[in-house]
């Protein structure tokens, strides 16, 4: 794109002392002489190599210069097979004028940015079709390339074939445009250059400009459509390198440009914006080189097992509350957002040249409509502008009041303007920051009611968030060096201010039904907004970032203008954000004390309606499916019981009054069968009615009932359970200890999650177990053959038929990329957070049946587990267990828990899952 200065050329290849070492060859000849000459060039490109390896190892951050000395290599490795097939193989004295080749470096070994894997793409030109010697020396050429482990990507064509072909393919096109001259005939190579500028480029601008952008947003949408997705694909991700070379095609494609530099003289790009492109630049290629040496292949993902070699490479180091890799993927994350601000003002006055050339030419050429003013600003085709260069400087809290208007009017903000503001957004000082006009204007934005997360996110791009809030400014494309949250945190607050906005809009009803209506009953609609621009706004501190929130929102908000009880309220939700996720998914809803201590916790209606609203936005702004109908179930039942209880000051019934209205529920949902209910109402305690839902009674009930009819010691009932996004799989045997684990692990066999278990045993000794379960992916299974596998495993498994242990240590992990994470198994005791249960919580790096090791290591503790609650955050899981001894009794005693969590910390650690995988 640019040409750089490659320095000391002859320590990566000396061509001249290979062509002579190629010529003794030659002149030695022999059966082997061949073979002499491609073990000589292997050499010299492993040397090559080798110097490159290492001065990107001095230079880790040189990616300019390390991509431009592989296409150097290449470049001297082709000249050298060149003119040793034309001198050795085929000479020919006196050639014809069709029999001239010449070599043309394409792609990205056209604009000479080769990574260490990168294929060779040559095109090689001919006068005329089937000239034998132009043949053979071309086939003669690849064998070499070929035997030296090269990729080579290759065309051959004539200057006809060449138009004929550009005309008809943009990919083709697009390779042409960088193509450049390598060896060979030189006059060849110019003909076809100003054939493919003259019958090719010229009147097809506007064509290649939109087949460009619609190829560009297929493959954003391939890779995810976000630059902050937090496994990026540094060539072809949104922000990538690909982007850039967009930019640079447009630029050269229209105004025909032979470098990146040149863009600034044509005002496509500021001298200040080039840096910053070839900054970006420079950072990516580099990164892409690094991951090319690592894999050995051409590996162009920035995985988490990736991240932290590269990391380590570049040399970014720990901070206080950030490790090296998420230093090092903040600053991957601050290029490409700088790519894309790039791309927009640069896409921008291309499509703006383009109106000015149409207004030129057509009918109406000599009318021009008139802009409108808005609050002082012109207004013109749908976006905003600044009337003057100077306008921001005059009154810098005019940079929040532009998209503050932007966002209420339903207008985008003008190129020439996105740059005022990115160039003036230093103005922002102490002074505007505690301005009561800019600060209304911002809480205004950010609660507006068309689209504040488009504006808000412009506003991040031109740099003005993050320096009007600087809190926000402090999380900026930091990413979450985890398998669970897909984006930054920065990205991941203003998609869920994106989704607030869309509830309150109706827009996700059938998603978020109670969310949807609660929204319209609080007090504050600012409050809800700045619970969700604050609650993750403390990350990266090094401590809580819950509680380091909280005080972060205790100083902004009155500085926003918020009052108060406002201010309270936000302190408070930011502080608790996590607290209803927590207890609804790792928490028996069932058990009384849980809903008492949530309750304890939350204190009023007005706290659990906009604390329900916040959880529910910030778990689906984590990325695509972390929302599902499992978890708005358990919200929505913890939502209901703690409202109930908020309001009425106690639960509306007691344990006897709530047991009789499932019993009751039960019957009308058994219709015929209801009398099955009186039949065994009483095999089944009081527990057992206030854990279930009556769908779920009723189906046990007919289960239990056909299994004793048939005298059946065990029975397997498998279904989906669309409102809980799960399958239901009830399990009625024989009661036995070590149950419920080979119950688990029969499960974990047929390639199933368990995510929630209860587990019950009859009077008459006989254990009813239900269990929700999803595919690896967080989806029921629904297919008949699925199920008769989950029901023939578990048969297999309480039958003794299989092994289970060395079986399903076999079993890979869904997403094997969790081993890049350290993850420390820990366990926690807790004998206050129910009133009849001791409560168990194991977080573990997640693996094939951890559910079924860890209910092992309770069963040989002699442990019963009365009921198990199952939560995955990526690469850790969450599993809890209310549990009791043989007497049903919590366990107190000092020495029994540390030996039980002795148990589980060696059921859950990284040895004891490689000692299973080893036998």
């Amino acid at each position: 794109m640019n040409q750089v200065r490659i320095p000391r050329q002859r320590a990566i290849i000396d061509r001249r002392a290979l062509a002579e070492t190629l010529d003794g060859i030659a002149a030695k000849g022999g059966a082997d002489a061949r073979g002499a000459v491609v073990e000589t060039l292997r050499d010299a490109l492993d040397a090559g190599r080798d110097e490159l390896r290492r001065r990107l190892a001095d230079k880790p951050h040189a990616g300019h210069e390390c991509v431009a000395g592989h296409a150097f290599l290449v470049d001297q490795l082709v000249r050298l097979i060149h003119d040793h097939v034309v001198a050795c193989d085929y000479p020919a004295a006196n050639r014809s004028q069709g029999e001239r080749l010449a070599i043309l470096a394409v792609g990205g070994y056209g604009r000479a940015e080769m990574a260490p894997q990168s294929d060779v793409d040559i095109a090689f030109l001919t006068p005329t079709r089937r000239a034998p010697w132009c043949e053979q020396v071309i086939e003669a050429m690849l064998y070499y390339l070929w035997d030296l482990g090269l990729k080579v990507g290759h065309s051959s064509r004539t200057p006809d074939d060449m138009v004929r072909m550009a005309k008809g393919d943009v990919t083709i096109r697009t390779a042409l445009l960088e193509g450049r001259y390598v060896w060979g005939d030189e006059a060849l190579y110019e003909e076809a250059r100003r054939r493919f500028w003259a019958d090719v480029v010229t009147g097809t601008e506007r064509q290649f400009v939109a087949e460009k952008l619609a190829e560009r947003n297929a493959r954003h949408k391939r890779m995810g459509d976000s630059r902050y997705v937090v496994e990026p694909n540094v060539k072809d991700g949104k922000g990538g390198l690909r982007d850039l070379q967009t930019l640079y095609w447009i630029g050269k494609y229209i105004h025909k440009v032979r470098s990146a530099a040149e863009l600034v003289d044509i005002d496509l790009l500021t001298e200040q914006e080039y840096r910053s492109f070839r900054r970006a630049e420079g950072f990516m290629l580099a990164v892409r080189c690094h991951l090319h040496q690592i894999t050995g292949r051409a590996e162009d993902r920035l995985t988490f097992d990736l991240q932290r070699q590269v990391a380590e490479r570049m040399n970014f180091t720990d901070r206080p509350g950030k490790s090296e890799v998420e230093r090092f993927m903040q600053f991957y994350f601050l290029q490409a957002k700088r790519v894309g601000s790039l791309t927009g003002v640069f896409l921008a006055h291309i499509d703006e040249q383009f109106a000015q050339k149409r207004a030129r030419q057509g009918l109406l050429a000599g009318f021009r409509a008139r802009a409108r003013s808005v609050k002082g600003y012109r207004v013109f085709g749908g976006r905003i502008g600044a009337p003057a260069d100077d306008w921001f400087r005059k009154d810098p809290v005019r940079l929040i009041e532009i998209f503050r208007v932007a966002e209420a009017e339903g207008l985008e903000i003008e190129p020439a303007t996105m740059r005022q503001a990115d160039r003036d957004s230093r103005l922002i000082t102490a002074k505007v920051r505690n301005d009561p006009r800019a600060n209304a204007l911002f809480l205004d934005l950010l609660a507006g009611r068309n689209d504040p997360e488009t504006v808000l996110r412009w506003m991040n791009e031109a740099g003005v968030f993050g320096r009007f809030v600087p809190d926000f400014g402090k999380v900026n494309a930091q990413m979450q060096f985890d398998m669970y949250h897909h984006y930054t945190v920065d990205e991941h607050t203003i998609r869920a201010i994106g989704l607030l906005n869309r509830i309150e809009k109706g827009e996700l009803a059938e998603d978020h039904p109670r969310s949807t209506r609660l929204i319209h009953k609080i007090t504050s609609r600012r409050a809800a907004y700045v619970a969700v621009l604050l609650h993750d706004i403390a990350k990266g501190r090094g401590g809580d970032h819950s509680v380091l929130g909280a005080e972060v929102a205790e100083e902004l908000c009155p500085r926003f203008g918020l009052g108060e009880n406002e201010t309270d309220l936000v302190a408070w939700l930011v502080r608790y954000h996590l607290l209803m996720s927590a207890t609804a998914f790792k928490r028996d809803l069932t058990d009384p004390k849980t809903v008492e201590d949530f309750v304890g916790e939350v204190q009023s209606v007005e706290r659990l309606r906009h604390l329900l609203i916040l959880t529910a936005v910030d778990i689906r702004a984590v990325g695509p499916g972390t929302w599902n109908s499992w978890k708005r179930q358990l919200l929505g039942e913890l939502y209901d019981v703690a409202h109930e209880r908020l309001r009425l000051g106690h639960m509306h019934r007691g344990r006897r009054e709530r047991v009789a209205a499932r019993k009751d529920a039960t019957r009308e949902m058994l219709g015929d069968d209801a009398a099955l209910v009186e039949r065994h109402a009483d095999e089944f305690g009081d527990a057992y009615w206030i854990a279930e839902p009556e769908d779920i009674a009723a189906l046990n009930l007919r289960q239990f009932a056909a299994a004793r009819r048939l005298d059946h010691d065990l029975s397997i009932h498998c279904e989906v359970y669309p409102s809980r996004g799960a399958t239901l799989v009830s399990v009625i045997a024989a009661d036995h200890p070590g149950l419920f684990y080979r119950i688990a692990g029969g499960i974990h066999l047929a390639g199933a999650n368990i995510i929630d278990a209860r587990i019950h045993t009859t009077r008459s000794g006989w254990a009813v177990d239900n269990f929700l379960v999803q595919d690896p992916l967080g989806q029921p299974f629904h297919e008949r053959d699925q199920l008769e596998r989950i029901e023939t495993a578990i048969d297999d498994a309480l039958a003794n038929r299989i092994e289970l242990v060395p079986r399903l240590a076999k079993r890979p992990l869904p997403r094997s990329r969790a081993r890049a994470f350290d993850v420390r198994p820990r366990v926690i005791v807790d004998n206050e957070a129910s009133n009849r249960f001791t409560v168990i919580e194991v977080n573990a790096r997640d693996r094939p049946a951890l559910l079924n090791r860890l209910a092992r290591a309770l069963f040989e503790c002699q442990l019963i587990v009365h009921s198990a609650h199952v939560t995955a955050y990526g690469e850790r899981a969450a599993d809890t267990f209310y549990v009791t001894d043989l007497l049903g009794e919590k366990i107190i005693a000092g020495p029994r828990v540390a030996g039980i969590e002795t148990a589980l910390l060696e059921a859950a650690s990284d040895q004891r899952q490689a000692e299973l995988e080893d036998a």
